[in-house]
């Protein structure tokens, strides 16, 4: 895939920086969507950063039942087909189950599989039989030679439009690392591969039952991905993480995203000289 082409509606491709998928973890309202989104375009245009707008429509795999899982499918799939209309942007969301494939696709541009569910072949057909790209999270629990198989599903179906997305490999019970060695290597099976900057700093299976995170370390893992030659970078931002009704533990302030973008540039610059 060579996702400038694939890319429906994305802007600054021609800049020769990385991409960016981002947005609050889910969605949890009209207003607040539309504030992020409208201020990270903001941001990706003055840097000429191709970006893609993200957000949850609904949140299947949390801990605990009583947890937050949306504002109601309907409802959220409306506001990032009115956001990607809006501000002309891509957008993308996760899908969990076989029949959310088809739903999903009608109202965004690229359809996320979720890392627990990266081995489900009837899931990733569904997606596949879309149309649309099809953006892989690789499992905790999976090596990146493994992904392979994930990426070869969605083609068999005559789709060649897949991403790869590295979010840290499980470590222990509670924490997950990185191995950046992940990056080239799915790489090398012609894939568009992204490392997930928020995922990857996760705590899972905390004894509170809400994940937590280690979101002072984000940049840490940006530079490195950008480093390695990441084709692009996924990272979740709120206003204020804190308030957020989702992931809140590891997700980038909104205001501190501008001033790490520029220093991510930078390093591109430098590896591209």
């Amino acid at each position: 895939m060579h996702w400038q082409q694939d890319v429906p509606r994305l802007k600054n491709t021609n800049a020769g920086n990385f991409f960016l998928i981002a947005g609050p973890c889910a969605i949890e309202g009209e207003q607040m969507a539309f504030d992020i989104a409208g201020k990270v375009q903001e941001i990706c245009n003055r840097l000429e950063i191709p970006y893609i707008f993200k957000g949850s429509y609904r949140k299947a795999n949390r801990s605990k039942s009583d947890s937050f899982t949306g504002i109601g499918d309907e409802k959220a799939l409306n506001i990032l087909k009115s956001i990607g209309n809006h501000f002309d942007l891509p957008v993308t969301t996760d899908i969990h189950t076989d029949p959310e494939a088809a739903l999903a696709a009608e109202f965004v541009d690229i359809l996320q599989i979720p890392a627990f569910l990266c081995r489900q072949t009837s899931l990733l057909v569904a997606a596949a039989q879309t149309g649309k790209i099809v953006n892989i999270k690789k499992g905790q629990f999976v090596s990146p030679e493994a992904m392979r198989f994930a990426k070869e599903k969605v083609e068999e179906e005559g789709n060649a439009k897949v991403m790869l997305t590295e979010r840290g490999n499980t470590f222990g019970y509670q924490d997950l690392i990185v191995d950046f060695r992940g990056l080239p290597v799915m790489q090398s099976y012609g894939a568009t591969v992204v490392l997930d900057c928020t995922h990857s700093l996760q705590q899972p299976n905390q004894s509170s039952g809400v994940t937590g995170g280690r979101p002072a370390l984000i940049e840490t893992i940006a530079r490195a991905g950008i480093a390695v030659g990441a084709d692009g970078l996924f990272i979740e931002t709120h206003p204020n993480p804190a308030e957020a009704k989702s992931d809140g533990a590891n997700m980038l302030p909104l205001d501190r995203l501008e001033a790490l973008l520029e220093r991510l540039i930078r390093i591109k610059k430098a590896i591209s000289a």
